[in-house]
């Protein structure tokens, strides 16, 4: 995978957006999604002006800068919430970083580098900025909050996912670029067995690695090829919705927490009276989230989901430790019944340019449920180095492999080595 977000995902001079209706919420054609952002196919000034006129703010400060941002003139071109989207899809970002002090700036091949020709924002611009973005209630949620995270889509061009925060008194927002086209396995360079998960009939699922690894991306990939090839019923539960998906042969439904339900949790318990052959969970938070995961699973159905863990092994842990130490031994027997299989990946940067995925990838075999259900996750390593004829592989050996290839550099692979002994040895060929 070159990049999370592939240069195929948009024209090479995107067409602005059209105007509308910023305060009234543009229904997805055919998931079950509502895009809750004041930006749906609207110019920032057009969203502005319907938000700041519904708007009820909670304080004086919300207010002023509410109507401030619906001045149009108020900011130079250069940055215009449009222009800075357009630049973030033109030079293929994966992110757009919007603070006080500092111009606007973008994430390319995991390199941070400002957007030239633009000024260092003010207060007054970043506000303008994000403001642009959200509807009346999301301002109030975000001024009662001082975080919020959200979803737009820009035009018919690009989605973008965000997080509008507080940092020293003043607003701030990370943009992050998710691409319209649906990727395939093939299309993302994940080991061929990645797609296979797919086709389990039933289990738990694991995709982890750190924020930006592409991780929603490798779920949106398989969550795809399971809506073009089978006819069954997939819910997901998101925070916010990333990729949209249209129902094909499957029916496809997306629920984003804090429109569509409270938290996870309820949505999780919620989902197993709607008649799901597959969930998808995009963010295993807390004992509860994690309890209701495993449950779905152990009732037949494939659940698919997310952890910040960087290897199988810790992945476990993390799912274990949760718990009270008394049901510790009930969990681990229960997820070495329920897991299928777990992809841990990174986005590296390769030589010439974008990224390329690294995965470290365990199947769950006898082996493996032996070891999760005794309590000797330390031993995962050695089992999923001996079950490479199972499609088994671990971080350590695909770096060296890529390094082999000329793929990526020896030292960008020895930053996301697991164990660097046996990753150098791996690249000698020891």
């Amino acid at each position: 995978m070159q990049n999370e977000n592939p240069e195929n995902t948009a024209p090479a001079t995107p067409a602005a957006p059209t105007a509308a209706p910023a305060a009234v919420p543009t229904a997805q054609e055919t998931a079950s999604v509502t895009d809750h952002s004041a930006v749906e196919g609207a110019t920032p000034s057009a969203a502005a002006e319907t938000g700041s006129e519904s708007a009820v703010p909670t304080t004086s400060n919300i207010a002023a800068a509410a109507a401030a941002a619906a001045t149009p003139t108020a900011v130079p071109s250069s940055v215009r919430i449009e222009v800075l989207l357009e630049e973030c899809i033109k030079k293929n970002a994966s992110d757009i970083h919007i603070q006080v002090g500092l111009p606007p700036i973008l994430r390319i091949d995991g390199a941070l580098q400002p957007i030239q020709n633009t000024p260092v924002l003010t207060e007054d611009m970043v506000e303008k900025l994000v403001f642009s973005t959200l509807d009346s209630m999301q301002r109030e949620t975000l001024s009662k909050d001082k975080e919020f995270d959200y979803s737009f889509s820009f035009g018919d061009i690009a989605r973008f996912r965000v997080n509008a925060f507080n940092e020293k008194g003043n607003l701030a927002a990370a943009f992050r670029l998710i691409p319209t086209k649906m990727p395939t396995i093939d299309e993302l360079g994940m080991p061929q067995v990645v797609s296979t998960f797919a086709d389990f009939p039933r289990g738990l699922v694991l995709v982890t690695g750190p924020t930006g690894s592409g991780k929603s991306t490798t779920l949106a990939a398989l969550i795809n090829k399971i809506n073009m090839e089978k006819s069954v019923h997939i819910i997901t539960i998101e925070d916010p919705i990333e990729f949209t998906h249209k129902s094909k042969r499957s029916v496809v439904v997306q629920r984003e927490v804090h429109y569509d339900t409270f938290s996870f949790a309820r949505a999780l318990k919620s989902a197993l009276r709607e008649d799901p052959d597959v969930v998808l969970l995009g963010e295993m938070r807390d004992l509860e989230t994690i309890s209701s995961a495993i449950t779905i699973a152990e009732t037949g159905h494939l659940v698919f989901a997310t952890l910040h863990t960087n290897s199988a092994a810790q992945s476990i842990d993390r799912m274990v430790d949760v718990f009270p130490a008394e049901q510790q031994p009930q969990i681990r027997s229960q997820l070495s019944a329920v897991l299928m299989a777990v992809c841990s990946q990174r986005l590296v940067p390769a030589i010439g340019g974008g990224r390329v995925v690294a995965a470290e990838i365990m199947i769950a075999n006898s082996a493996v449920r032996s070891i999760i259900r005794e309590g000797k996750t330390h031993q995962l390593d050695t089992t999923i180095q001996t079950g490479a004829n199972e499609g088994m592989q671990t971080m350590d050996r695909t770096l060296a492999k890529l390094v082999q290839q000329g793929t990526i550099t020896y030292d960008n692979a020895r930053e996301y080595a697991v164990d660097m002994h046996e990753f150098e040895r791996l690249v000698k060929g020891v």
